[in-house]
């Protein structure tokens, strides 16, 4: 067990890390906005500030509560008779066990990792299997999402002919998405036996998972008008039905890099507009970072990045059943209880891993 002394010690660092005086500075000031009489003119706006409110207050009263515990325990243990010292030793062992689950904090202390995420799931080749898949990937995403009481919104969707999605575009919003989800970037490997061959025989499927961060008006990416090609098309997404009979969807292409981004699931051709160009702004942005990152790759060894063979994660339904991520070789003998959304160790392993890689 812990000294109460370094109990508090980590607690200082971890409020440190969190940068808690920012976050009240912040929350005071989502306070006096949500005050303004107008404030819910804006529904969606007014929604999101307000989640992030109360989800700022929440960090800010776990952390300082932990401390005032531990204060308060410290002062007692220092005046306390032996029969308040087996008490005593109790409260410090739950401080400890509280605290010992949100140092895991300390791992999520990159420059995005408080961010919402928007994720783009693209199926590969195999037809309806890898796009089954790809379905199948969202589902574990969105369940993941679920348990950690964020909102995730398609924005999106290319279904494919039979089952699955050829591609889906949707984001997560709640505190330290990106950093939880940054995991999962990359392709993803599935070997079972597919339910849409009639001969029951062995399939091996890939998806490619995008993860972005939200990233806001501070950072500056550099999107010239003339460089941009936006196209407009009859939506076939969900959101009602004058979404499905208006050329409400927006594909930009940005021509210089080729990359492409379709928004369908917003009601209004404007709002479709906005989405795809902040999320094309987050593509280019994390672009710019990738090319930094292979730079400094160039003098440290092999770079593999997120393209076909070189999986990051395999789950295996058949013959056997394993779940193994190839950069931490964490490995799971409970491949369901992956596919429904339980990632935390993976998550773990991988913050643990981008620290000390091998």
């Amino acid at each position: 067990m812990s000294d109460l002394t370094e109990i508090l010690d980590k607690i200082a660092e971890l409020k440190d890390v969190l940068k808690i005086e920012e976050l009240k500075e912040k929350m005071t000031q989502l306070g006096e906005e949500m005050n303004r009489a107008d404030f819910w003119s804006d529904q969606s706006r007014a929604t999101a500030v307000t989640k992030d409110y109360e989800d700022i207050k929440k960090e800010i009263l776990k952390i300082e509560g932990l401390e005032k515990r531990a204060k308060d325990v410290l002062v007692l243990k220092k005046s306390a008779d032996d029969q308040l010292t087996q008490e005593i030793d109790e409260e410090t062992k739950k401080i400890e066990e509280e605290l010992s689950e949100y140092e895991f904090l300390l791992l999520l202390n990159g420059p995005y990792d408080k961010n919402n995420a928007t994720i783009a799931i693209h199926a590969g080749s195999g037809g309806t299997e890898a796009q089954d898949w790809a379905e199948m990937l969202f589902r574990m995403l969105s369940r993941f999402a679920e348990k950690m009481n964020w909102q995730v919104k398609v924005l999106s969707e290319s279904r494919g002919a039979e089952a699955g999605y050829k591609s889906i575009l949707f984001s997560v919003t709640g505190r330290y998405a990106y950093g939880y989800l940054k995991s999962e970037h990359g392709v993803h490997r599935l070997v079972r036996i597919s339910p849409f061959d009639a001969e029951k025989m062995r399939h091996t499927s890939f998806a490619l998972v995008e993860v972005l961060p939200e990233i806001d008006d501070t950072i500056e990416v550099k999107l010239d008008p003339k460089d941009l090609r936006i196209d407009t098309f009859q939506s076939s997404g969900a959101g009602g039905q004058s979404v499905n009979t208006t050329y409400s969807a927006v594909r930009v292409v940005h021509e210089p890099t080729g990359i492409s981004v379709s928004c369908q699931n917003e009601r209004s051709q404007a709002q479709n507009k906005e989405t795809a160009l902040k999320v094309l702004r987050a593509k280019l942005h994390q672009l710019a970072e990738q090319e930094k990152k292979e730079e400094q790759q160039e003098l440290r060894g092999e770079y593999k990045s997120a393209e076909w063979g070189n999986q990051i994660r395999s789950y295996v339904l058949h013959p056997y059943h394993m779940v193994k991520d190839h950069r931490t070789d964490y490995e799971s003998k409970e491949p369901e209880k992956v596919l429904e959304g339980e990632l935390k160790d993976l998550t773990e392993s991988y913050l643990k891993w981008i620290k000390n890689p091998l």
